[in-house]
């Protein structure tokens, strides 16, 4: 069910209709629009009885919300959720191109820092880096962990770069929310419910990658259950699908992008190093991305791939990395998009 306010309605209102919702015993979810505050109501079982809540003050209507996702749909948000992060311009969603860009693993400090100058003097505004890695093998490299954890937060500090870094089990992600900006979620943890509500209890964006087979509605639905728990920071990332094809790591499915933002408010990014783990196919298939309406990129870049401990051929260099950015600026105008660049100049000089 979904409560919508009246464009008048004060925030006592607002709270008043929360706490009558509560004291039903079900969960209520207000998310403020730029018209209009609507309140998300979860974990009724059945429909919830109109008639009282439409007479409480400051409601305007109360409709049922058929989709399964509920908090992530557009019938309960109208406006693109933007996700913001304080002290800095950078965001993600709205008419800003957010770009994540940095090596698939922590190796060491000084890789860290040269790549992270690169992709800062290019124009990133996020810096990705793997503290704990999800390997096949068991003997491939898993991670520098919280020594990884604290080179990405000295990053920050020097350069101004965001951070976003995965967690992969209940004990790496309260390391991850202490140390990073963004907490990722792995394809393969898609649907590792738990993990994805207790990422929820934290209040800290949550990038959430979709599952290897995963359908549009359950990519949407694990998105929701992050959202149930009160976090509405949720950030959707295309990273590839399992197929027949052989001429790629992945499918990367630039389909589901316009269908995200069809039925759901959130921002979507693309994964095109994943999505095709070919150093050759990353550049095309950004500016594919971009031209498709992604609302940003988040792709690996390593100074010596070639060298690296994890997903070396798939990692594009930082001179292809600064023309990846300058070809996607070119395209973004035309969807009336922007890249915003420069952002780090002054931090780089000092």
């Amino acid at each position: 069910m979904l409560v919508v306010m009246k464009a008048q309605a004060t925030p006592e209102e607002v709270r008043a209709v929360c706490e009558y919702i509560e004291k039903l015993g079900f969960r209520a979810h207000p998310l403020p629009g730029a018209q209009r505050t609507a309140i998300g109501i979860t974990g009724n079982q059945g429909e919830v009885e109109r008639g009282n809540l439409e007479e409480l003050s400051g409601v305007a209507e109360v409709i049922r919300v058929s989709k399964p996702y509920k908090l992530a749909s557009r019938d309960v948000k109208e406006e693109d959720t933007i996700i913001r992060f304080a002290g800095t311009d950078a965001a993600i969603g709205g008419r800003d191109l957010a770009v994540i860009a940095g090596p698939c693993s922590i190796e060491n400090r000084d890789q860290a820092f040269a790549i992270a100058e690169q992709v800062a003097a290019a124009g990133a505004q996020f810096f990705r880096g793997g503290a704990f890695k999800p390997r096949t093998s068991p003997y491939a490299f898993q991670g520098m962990g919280l020594e990884a954890l604290r080179i990405m937060a000295e990053i920050r500090d020097r350069f101004g770069l965001r951070i976003v870094t995965e967690a992969l089990d209940s004990e790496t992600l309260e390391l991850v929310a202490e140390w990073a900006d963004v907490i990722q979620i792995g394809a393969r943890n898609m649907q590792n419910f738990s993990l994805l509500k207790k990422a929820g209890k934290l209040r800290k964006p949550v990038l959430l990658k979709r599952g290897l087979s995963a359908t549009l509605e359950e990519f949407l639905m694990a998105a929701e259950y992050v959202m149930s728990e009160g976090n509405y920071q949720v950030i959707l990332c295309e990273r590839g699908v399992r197929t027949f094809n052989d001429h790629a790591r992945n499918t990367l499915d630039l389909s589901v992008v316009p269908a995200v933002q069809r039925v759901s408010h959130l921002p979507i990014l693309v994964d095109p190093s994943h999505g095709t783990g070919r150093r050759d196919s990353v550049l095309p298939m950004a500016r594919a991305a971009v031209a498709c309406g992604a609302d940003g990129i988040i792709v690996e870049v390593h100074n010596q791939p070639e060298k690296a401990l994890s997903d070396g051929p798939q990692s594009i260099y930082p001179d292809q990395f600064a023309r990846m950015m300058d070809e996607i600026a070119q395209i973004a105008p035309v969807i009336g998009r922007t890249l915003p660049r420069g952002i780090h100049v002054s931090a780089i000089a000092e």
